[in-house]
């Protein structure tokens, strides 16, 4: 270990994290309150923007508030959202969130609002968090079981070489922990979108509303600062025609077609810093675990962000992996792949389907029904999991 390191380092943990977004700093900081010495990095600057919808599911906030989190959105400024009306071609459905299992609302947080009140978390049970770090390399042992990771920091010849029982890939859709393991794909999504979105001040929304047209979609999220996330979903050969200049010019022709009654306040309305793009990706449902290794996250399961349910994802993985690295053994980690794969196929069906745009809107309201069962399950899933549970004996170490 060299001198040049950004942090003091233990020579060996019993999970290194690597990503501290919402599914890595969520899972050090389960990891943490059951005693265990976990290491967290990230490789971008703590408190930096992420590509989100912000938009929580009820599974989501169901984690947030069985974590005993949810209420520090809420303090933070984050808008409660109690509605969310789906719009198919001009007809509206509104639909409560109804109040039950400790959650009232949904929320939508800024993720420069989400995954610092997470890493605080993380902080707080004990688990040592540090941005600006980078993953170059696993470690492993003479059979080829992962056994640790080799960091490096911002300055030249600031590398560390540390031992962890586990390495956990929470870095993304395009993880670098997955590929240095060798995470073999399970799945390949069929479809993809291509989303520019932007936070708009003076464009007020009463919860989320989704719109669907045909060939294309929108969708308006209130977030924190008074601000309005406003989305536009289309093929993806659609967004690449448009770009590198025309992305404004897209953005406002989508929001016509697809939400029309928005369109009109969008001149009035000022749009904070630049729009953003992302150009589409196909799902992907990665093994979870190997010998040393697992995935969490995006890195593990990813889908198209058009059924918004990315965080949520994050949160409930992060859940099932933590329980069954303190349950310990492989049949643990077994159970936790079996568990997110249980609701991990469903979700990435329907989403395929919707992202495709081959649909009609008695087509694309089915597919947001069947959806609607599959997030009940997971709601059923993470109330069935009851107080978490103690580390085996010799795994959790103090100091």
């Amino acid at each position: 270990m060299t001198n040049a390191f950004p942090i003091d380092l233990r020579p060996d943990y019993d999970a290194i994290v690597v990503g501290a977004r919402c599914a890595g700093a969520s899972t050090a900081m389960l990891l943490a309150r059951a005693g265990l010495r976990v290491l967290a990095v990230d490789r971008e600057p703590e408190g930096s923007d992420a590509l989100s919808t912000h938009a929580l599911m009820r599974g989501g906030a169901l984690q947030l508030a069985r974590w005993g989190l949810l209420h520090r959105l809420a303090a933070a400024g984050t808008p409660a959202i109690r509605t969310a009306t789906f719009h198919y071609a001009g007809e509206a459905l509104p639909l409560a969130v109804k109040p039950r299992d400790g959650v009232d609302a949904l929320y939508a947080p800024r993720r420069t609002v989400l995954d610092p009140l997470l890493v605080e978390a993380a902080r707080a049970a004990g688990a040592q968090v540090v941005h600006g770090v980078t993953l170059l390399d696993l470690v492993r042992d003479a059979t080829g079981r992962v056994c640790g990771a080799v960091l490096a920091g911002a300055g030249p010849g600031a590398a560390a070489t540390v031992r962890a029982r586990l390495v956990i890939g929470a870095d993304g859709l395009r993880s670098r922990v997955a590929r240095l393991a060798g995470a073999p794909v399970a799945r390949l999504g069929a479809a993809e979108t291509g989303v520019v979105y932007g936070h708009w001040c003076g464009l007020p929304a009463d919860g989320y509303h989704w719109y669907y047209a045909p060939g294309v979609s929108a969708g308006a999220i209130p977030t924190n600062a008074g601000r309005t996330c406003l989305f536009v979903a289309v093929p993806p050969r659609r967004l690449l025609a448009a770009l590198p200049g025309g992305l404004p010019d897209l953005y406002r022709a989508v929001v016509a077609e697809a939400a029309p009654e928005l369109a009109p306040a969008l001149p009035d309305a000022h749009l904070d810093a630049r729009l953003r793009a992302f150009p589409g990706a196909r799902g992907v449902l990665r093994r979870a675990h190997g010998p040393g290794w697992a995935l969490v996250g995006d890195a593990g399961f990813f889908r198209d962000p058009l059924t918004a349910h990315g965080i949520t994802d994050a949160l409930r993985d992060a859940e099932l992996l933590a329980r069954a690295v303190v349950a310990g053994g492989e049949a643990a980690l077994d159970g936790y792949e079996a568990a997110r794969d249980g609701v991990a196929h469903g979700i990435l069906e329907v989403t395929d389907r919707i992202a495709s745009f081959e649909w009609d809107l008695d087509e694309v309201r089915r597919q947001h029904q069947l959806l609607a069962r599959h997030m009940a399950a997971e709601v059923d899933l993470l109330l069935g999991l009851g107080a978490a549970a103690a580390p085996p004996p010799g795994l959790a170490r103090a100091g």
